[in-house]
């Protein structure tokens, strides 16, 4: 996902029909007036220069006059969430869409409220920018005690929660160093592409400074190519040359290491790891390659693809790497997920000689609780920043999409492994056709998922089944997917929905999610209808838990069934545009998903699927037996 962010001409322009940041900056900043010039207005200016149009918040009484500097700002909108988590789960969607999100809360009981949102969001290395409403500064220092604590004179719970989930930490109660705070934990978040926390006291958003008397200069992030420093290069060099001529001293952090945050790999390290690699690689009979989760925090998808041309070598996802790589390159064989992997993945990935994993996260659910059949002495393992080759050797500061682009034109094409694979393959079966009236079944279901799908689709897997049966799913060109694989929180669906479908107007998404996992955060459904949009949401009721029902049976995975159709439209309540509708056979639902898309394209469909509480796709029964028997390991004898 290439959002422009850190492009020299800043963010993209914002898809129609949002409220968009400017496309291009001007090379110098322009003053403002001594009103404009606070604290406030630059946070929200930057959210917006990086790529931010909208922030989604509860309001509460630590936040309330910064929030009224957020809705001030052209080019940002705020969206009011039922819930913190929701408002977390939402900001975590849209930097899937986006690249970047917000989210804003206030003091403790907001930003304790949020920290499971931010804990996934650091997971999935998702850049979220946390802005929680703090203490009137003059508190600080004091022995009182205020409300929204645990009743002691101590501000720090929340900024000690926060510190094992984020990447940066800013606790802004004094003007001085607020410019400095903000933009350190902003650059520092799209630098490390993970979560960051700033505490913004409640008193100093509107207070005027001299260090915000003037626009903040935009950032420029990571140059491309050398074209692009020079080009940053002589932006600079004009902006320092304004400033001299004027008089006027520099923000500090322009003249640092913030204001171009480059990574460029070491020029020698990348030729020895490179040519280790094709020797390596070159002497195998059936090399495969393996896409990984961090392939999009390295943004170097456009790299993978290169490479697979130009190597030939059979091509495969990890699961939480789907959509991450065109399913329609030539020789792609699916999702390689062990056991549970698209069938003849599994075979040939390891059976291979030699297997390129670039961005990998091997953990006991993509490893299937530990039964992977993969020799480390035969892969070659690309971090973002990093290239293991076997057992050895190991090259660090190499960025990856630097490192694939260099192997490509390197390495020797050989097909081999996808010569093996055709020669084994036979093609999907269909699932039998459906009886008259008969139990609709969610294989059933997925086939005509799958027929809704277009390169203007996005697909939203909530944790549980619909994990298995969306990984079946053969996406077309530009047709997203997003699931929460390294956190599994469930409940995500919903918020994230939110998220992405604001951040991605261009596409309809469509989202797959339990019931279970939809009564912990189906409020926002409200907030869906508030903002207009028009996702297709399937719920899948089976009564319960199913992927813990796979893994540990017991009467705590059995819920209370909802009408959910009912609940949807009491929140609907006449306002907006939303349409319901219960299936129980294929027919019912063959004549939904016709209304959904045709007649009710324009409004957010909720279809409530009715399935046996016993149907679930085979590779959920053999997943959840594994990681079931990896859990259940007796202790090592002490």
């Amino acid at each position: 996902m290439d959002t422009g962010i850190g492009a020299v001409d800043g963010p993209k322009a914002a898809p129609s029909g949002a409220l968009a940041c400017p496309a291009t900056f001007p090379a110098s900043s322009s003053p403002a007036s001594s009103a404009e010039a606070t604290m406030g207005r630059h946070l929200a200016r930057r959210l917006v220069q990086v790529g931010v149009s909208d922030v989604f918040a509860v309001p509460g009484d630590f936040n309330l006059t910064l929030l009224d500097h957020l809705i001030a700002e052209p080019g940002l909108r705020l969206i009011g969430c039922c819930n913190e988590l929701n408002a977390g789960y939402a900001a975590d969607g849209y930097a899937r869409a986006k690249g970047v999100g917000a989210c804003a809360v206030t003091f403790t009981v907001g930003g304790l409220s949020v920290l499971n949102a931010i804990a996934g969001a650091y997971s999935e290395n998702l850049p979220l920018i946390c802005i929680v409403g703090g203490p009137n500064s003059n508190d600080y220092g004091t022995n009182r005690i205020l409300h929204h604590t645990i009743g002691l004179p101590d501000f720090t719970q929340e900024l000690r929660a926060f510190q094992t989930v984020t990447c940066y930490q800013a606790v802004v109660n004094n003007l001085d160093d607020a410019h400095e705070q903000i933009d350190k934990a902003i650059s520092t978040a799209l630098k490390e592409s993970k979560p960051v926390y700033i505490s913004v006291s409640c008193n100093l958003p509107g207070v005027s400074h001299p260090t915000f008397s003037r626009d903040p200069v935009p950032y420029f992030l990571s140059p491309r190519s050398l074209i692009t420093f020079f080009l940053f290069a002589f932006v600079f060099l004009v902006y320092v040359s304004w400033l001299i001529m004027s008089c006027i001293h520099a923000p500090e952090d322009a003249l640092t290491d913030e204001w171009c945050t480059c990574r460029m790999s070491n020029q020698m390290g990348l030729e020895a790891a490179v040519e280790a690699t094709v020797q390596f690689l070159d002497k195998s009979v059936k090399p495969v390659m393996v896409a990984g989760p961090k392939l999009s925090v390295a943004k170097a998808g456009a790299a993978f693809a290169e490479l697979a041309d130009a190597s030939g070598y059979a091509v495969a996802t990890m699961p939480s790497a789907k959509g991450m790589v065109a399913e329609t390159l030539p020789r792609f064989l699916g999702t390689y997920w062990g056991a549970v992997s698209t069938a003849f993945c599994a075979e040939i990935v390891e059976s291979a000689d030699a297997y390129l994993f670039a961005g990998p996260i091997f953990n006991d659910y993509s490893s299937v609780g530990y039964s992977f059949l993969l020799k480390k002495e035969k892969a070659v393992i690309v971090q973002p920043d990093r290239v293991t080759v076997g057992n050895g050797p190991a090259f660090g500061c190499i960025m990856m999409k630097d490192f694939l682009s260099a192997l490509a034109q390197r390495v020797t094409k050989n097909t081999t492994a996808y010569e093996n694979y055709k020669r084994i393959f036979v093609p999907d079966g269909e699932p039998p056709e459906s009886e008259p009236g008969e139990p609709l079944r969610v294989n059933v279901l997925f086939k005509h998922v799958q027929k809704m799908l277009t390169g203007d689709s996005a697909v939203i897997a909530e944790t549980g089944d619909s994990w298995f049966n969306c990984q079946k799913l053969k996406l077309p060109d530009g047709c997203g997917y997003e699931f929460q694989m390294q956190y599994g929180s469930i409940g995500w669906s919903v918020g994230a929905l939110l998220g992405y479908a604001q951040g991605a107007k261009d596409k309809r998404v469509i989202a797959c999610i339990g019931d279970g996992s939809f009564q912990v955060t189906a409020q926002d459904v409200s907030t869906m209808l508030r903002c207009e949009q028009n996702s297709i949401i399937f719920l899948i009721n089976n009564g319960g838990y199913t992927i813990e029902v796979e893994i540990h049976d017991g009467p705590y995975n059995v819920i209370k069934n909802w009408n959910y159709t009912g609940l949807v439209d009491a929140i609907h309540n006449g306002e907006g545009k939303c349409w319901t509708a219960k299936v129980t056979c294929e027919e019912e639902l063959t004549a939904a998903i016709e209304t959904a898309t045709g007649e009710k394209q324009d409004c957010l469909c909720f279809i409530e699927v009715i399935a046996h509480k016993d149907d679930t796709s085979k590779e959920l029964l053999e997943w959840g037996s594994r990681v079931s028997a990896a859990n259940s390991r007796p202790p090592n004898p002490q």
